[in-house]
């Protein structure tokens, strides 16, 4: 018999089952499954029920309904407007093999599309060829890239990116960074430094810190936000390989905890394969 995928697995407790008590610990089950923390699923499905006893709920679409209503609470989704005639920066945040690189070409790109005028700064200095991706992405795309040599100061990446924005009348600094999360108190200290850097040279208000997290790793981008967020603060999340593959309930867990919206989902690895996020579609698509 052919496994369940998790969306299969909600549809068919959903269908298959009667609104008693043995159905909600099952619900729990398949969120935790869903990458759903543990302790915020026992949370949620304590929560549900209760208000569905108290309200004497017993179909499945109520019961859809008020889950679809509690998860909404904590997938937010976030804009990253630009100030026109100023120095905005995104510092993009994550570990090493997220897609953090791509990521940024393709938000690069976006803001191109829409007029902006973009430069890319290679600021993982340390990771081979982390700068020739980037170059690469910028030739493809006609953006251009700032870089230095291999195991130069990432802060002075970002310094000359400002600076050479700033040149042209304003526009978007995107800065790609180390990951290097083995060697965590360097890589604190690292982006601690860029972040004092981006903060001065970007215009007020303008700077945003946005972590990207792999759809697919689970709890384990949870792990990831809290490092990023207790080192710089962060503003928002991309979140790629977005596929059939991906449960995507950590978002709702760094939601909880953190109070983290998302700005962009990406589901391929094509250029515009990235979209705004939209939580009712993404609330839909994870309940199945």
């Amino acid at each position: 018999m052919a496994k369940l995928s998790f969306a299969q697995k909600f549809k068919s407790l959903f269908s298959s089952s009667k609104i008693d008590s043995e159905f909600f610990e099952d619900l729990t089950d398949i969120l935790v499954e869903g990458d759903i923390g543990a302790k915020m699923a026992y949370e949620l499905t304590e929560e549900l029920e209760d208000y569905c006893k108290k309200n004497k709920i017993s179909s499945e679409d109520e019961v859809k309904a008020q889950l679809k209503l509690r998860l909404s609470e904590y997938a937010k989704a976030v804009e990253l407007p630009l100030e026109s005639g100023k120095v905005n920066l995104f510092m993009l945040l994550g570990v090493n093999g997220v897609g953090k690189t791509t990521s940024a070409a393709k938000i690069a790109n976006l803001y191109k599309a829409s007029g902006e005028n973009v430069v890319l700064a290679a600021s993982d200095t340390f990771r081979a060829a982390a700068e020739e991706q980037l170059e690469m992405h910028g030739e493809r795309l006609g953006i251009r890239v700032v870089s230095h040599q291999h195991g130069s100061d990432p802060s002075a990446v970002v310094f000359d990116a400002a600076e050479a924005v700033r040149a042209n009348g304003g526009g978007l600094v995107i800065a790609d960074t180390a990951g290097r999360l083995h060697n965590k108190e360097n890589l604190v200290r690292e982006l601690q430094k860029i972040d004092r850097i981006a903060r001065e040279k970007s215009d007020e208000g303008c700077y945003k810190k946005v972590l990207v997290i792999d759809g697919t790793t689970g709890q384990n981008a949870v792990r990831q936000a809290e490092v990023f967020n207790d080192a710089v603060g962060l503003d928002a999340i991309v979140i790629t390989k977005y596929d059939s593959t991906a449960k995507g309930g950590m978002v709702f867990t760094i939601g909880k905890e953190l109070g983290i919206p998302v700005a962009y989902v990406c589901t391929g690895e094509h250029y515009e394969n990235i979209q705004k996020f939209n939580p009712q579609k993404y609330i839909d698509e994870f309940i199945g």
